[in-house]
């Protein structure tokens, strides 16, 4: 039985393609993990997901014009960018609503090209992902990508803090709201660009933000949490693949799902303890 257990937990990773789409989700779930719990305070959330579906174009075009899926990702962020600051100008829309609209209208449309008919094979992969098709190329970027999101956060720590605590009182400690915002969504933007080509455009958000709505579940101090993310992260990312091998299913989707449960199990049985906590706190009655 010992060696049958051994054969499990080892076969999956008898394949270079398993263990190179392992290293990128470790990568990936590290940096997006430690972001999440930032965007989570910030309540960038949304966002998250707007810039993510907003810049599918943009990919989509890259791939159709032969062109670096960087810099086809680049280009629908900028273009996004522009569309919700022409239409949050428009009188009687509000700014929500312009995000929505613009959002929404971007994603169709990036939509509509990856399934249409003629485009190249493959080019489908941008909106599901394909983890188990990873590069050099790929895994490179993804430890860039590390190494520029813990020194971007390392960096700006004590800002993040002061302008996330207190707004409008930050200015007065010398620390400008508006240069930490632009800091926190130019790492955004990295992260979606970098992780998007592996795990798709409608899966990358839950490698974002998942880990970190789940540390919070378990702790509200920023450090621990941001640990916490990164270890959920990994660890859902292992357990996704082995789903895949075993179950045969999609890789990406895998990985999503057991971000998604694992969130689900830790906030039931937190709930559970807590209802447990307040039976056993009651004051008799006779």
């Amino acid at each position: 039985m010992s060696l049958a257990l051994l054969h499990w937990l080892t076969d999956p990773w008898a394949e270079a393609l398993t263990r190179r789409a392992l290293l990128e989700v470790v990568l990936l779930g590290v940096s997006g993990g430690a972001l999440g719990c930032w965007l989570l305070f910030f309540n960038l959330a949304y966002s998250a997901e707007s810039l993510a579906h907003a810049l599918l174009p943009g990919l989509v075009g890259a791939a159709l014009l032969g062109l670096p899926l960087l810099l086809g990702g680049a280009a629908g962020l900028l273009v996004a960018a522009v569309a919700v600051a022409v239409a949050g100008r428009i009188p009687g829309l509000d700014r929500d609503t312009a995000v929505a609209v613009v959002v929404t209208g971007l994603f169709g449309l990036g939509v509509l090209l990856a399934l249409s008919p003629d485009t190249p094979a493959g080019l489908q992969g941008l909106l599901f992902g394909d983890v188990l098709g990873v590069s050099d190329g790929d895994l490179l970027l993804a430890s860039g990508l590390v190494l520029v999101v813990l020194v971007g956060l390392s960096l700006a720590h004590t800002r993040l803090l002061v302008v996330g605590f207190d707004r409008l009182s930050a200015p007065g400690l010398g620390v400008r709201p508006l240069a930490v915002d632009v800091t926190l969504l130019v790492l955004l933007a990295a992260a979606l660009l970098v992780a998007v080509q592996g795990l798709g455009n409608l899966l990358v958000v839950a490698v974002l933000m998942a880990p970190a709505s789940t540390a919070r579940l378990v702790t509200r101090r920023m450090g621990p949490m941001m640990l916490a993310s990164g270890l959920i992260a990994v660890g859902s990312a292992a357990g996704g693949l082995y789903l895949s091998f075993y179950a045969g299913t999609a890789a990406g989707a895998s990985i999503a799902g057991m971000l998604v449960a694992v969130y689900v199990v830790i906030a039931a049985g937190g709930g559970a303890a807590g209802a447990l906590r307040r039976a056993l706190t009651r004051p008799a009655t006779a």
